[in-house]
């Protein structure tokens, strides 16, 4: 017990040691230095330990308010060049780190190290904010923010409407994927142009959902006619991760299924990874890079266009299955392909490995789950982008479905 309650007590030192070692630096040197460094800070975190360790909670509260009128005190009387308040703020937070380090170590050490990176990134996140970040960006980022956060949670995830077929929970999933990648392309371009940044960018947003990552890719091309090639690039990568990320999935619940399956998926695969690429070394020589940088990082009218059309081809399944019905596992996974390829996928694979299906049997509907998600993409393509956006991606998405279903046959 001792020996416990000294490594908390350790732990809230080295907190207070860490946070007063970036201060230290920072605090300059002379009359004019300022007035908090590696020793106030340690003695801070330990005074914050030693209050709870003796009276609870009352005992924190009554060492952190002390620390804070010290602070204050010192904020106020000390050199009025600098109005800043970082130093009092991360002082007051040094005996609440303490105290929490009696309770929970980990987290109290995980805050410790979290503050002291804020404190020691003053320039690069002041230079980014400012010299950076444009305000239109900050404006995309808050409107990101209030769908994610604010939105989303509120909404009702159960079906309604013809057939149970719509969910506004999911549907609004669909609108912060759009957002959340056009941001990702927008930052990516930003970072390495838009050559290299949106290709880069489609490859990785891809693995969340490529229906979504070509409509965002869509959107930027229709926004940035001269970004045409890296969007076209990025929209046929994003289904190099749909093969990648199936073959992951196979892998994990049904390995037969996956080596049954291999030559088609590594054949669409192949395809569409030329087909990028080469859209990846045209962008190089089309992109003009003084233009590349403009444009908003997020454009909710797309992601409401995109989420619409969405729930449309959802709708016409739910149509189709209830006037069709079940009528086999191809249509049913064809039918669930098109909202999502990869949960048909898993469903019939999970089949075979259950041995009501066999791994032979198991090609063909994922297969037909594939190409009706590659039609969504293509209504993705059409309704969201430019006619020389969907001319070009539309090809590579037929050539790498039509690759993945020779293979199979042969």
């Amino acid at each position: 017990m001792i020996q416990s309650s000294w490594f908390h007590f350790v732990v809230a030192l080295f907190i207070g040691l860490l946070m007063g070692l970036e201060r230290e630096r920072s605090k300059g040197e002379g009359p004019q230095r300022g007035p908090a460094g590696i020793r106030t800070f340690g003695l801070a975190a330990l005074a914050g330990a030693i209050g709870l360790n003796l009276a609870g909670a009352a005992g924190l509260v009554a060492v952190t308010i002390c620390i804070g009128a010290l602070a204050v005190a010192s904020h106020v009387f000390s050199r009025r060049d600098d109005p800043g308040l970082t130093t009092e703020v991360a002082l007051l937070l040094a005996p609440l780190c303490g105290g929490l380090a009696m309770s929970d170590p980990v987290l109290a050490a995980g805050a410790g190290v979290a503050v002291t990176i804020l404190l020691a990134a003053k320039d690069p996140l002041h230079a980014f904010v400012k010299n950076v970040l444009t305000r239109q960006e900050i404006q995309d980022g808050l409107l990101l923010a209030v769908a994610t956060v604010i939105v989303w949670p509120q909404l009702p995830d159960r079906p309604f409407g013809p057939f149970n077929a719509l969910n506004p929970n999911k549907l609004w999933l669909m609108v912060i994927l759009v957002l959340a990648i056009g941001a990702l392309g927008h930052v990516a371009t930003r970072a390495l142009g838009a050559r290299f940044g949106l290709p880069l960018a489609g490859l990785a947003s891809g693995f969340v959902s490529s229906t979504a990552t070509i409509g965002s890719m869509g959107g930027r091309a229709a926004a940035q006619p001269n970004a045409l090639a890296g969007a076209v690039a990025g929209a046929t990568l994003s289904t190099v991760s749909t093969f990648l990320q199936m073959s992951i999935l196979l892998f994990a619940i049904s390995p037969p299924t996956l080596l049954a399956l291999a030559p088609a998926l590594a054949a669409g695969g192949a395809v569409a990874a030329a087909y990028g690429v080469a859209f990846t070394l045209a962008a190089i020589g089309a992109v003009n890079e003084s233009g590349e940088h403009s444009g908003k990082a997020v454009s909710l009218r797309a992601a409401f266009a995109l989420t619409a059309a969405l729930a449309v081809m959802v709708v016409a399944a739910a149509t189709l299955k209830h006037y069709v019905g079940d009528a086999g596992v191809i249509v049913g996974a064809a039918l669930a392909g098109l909202v999502d390829t990869h949960a048909a996928a898993i469903s019939v694979a999970s089949l075979a490995a259950s041995g009501s299906l066999s791994a032979a049997q198991a090609v063909t509907p994922i297969l037909a789950a594939m190409t009706c998600n590659a039609l969504a993409k293509m209504v993705m393509a059409v309704s969201a982008g430019t006619g020389s956006f969907s001319l070009r991606v539309i090809p590579g998405i037929v050539a790498s479905m039509a690759a993945a279903w020779i293979a199979a046959l042969i």
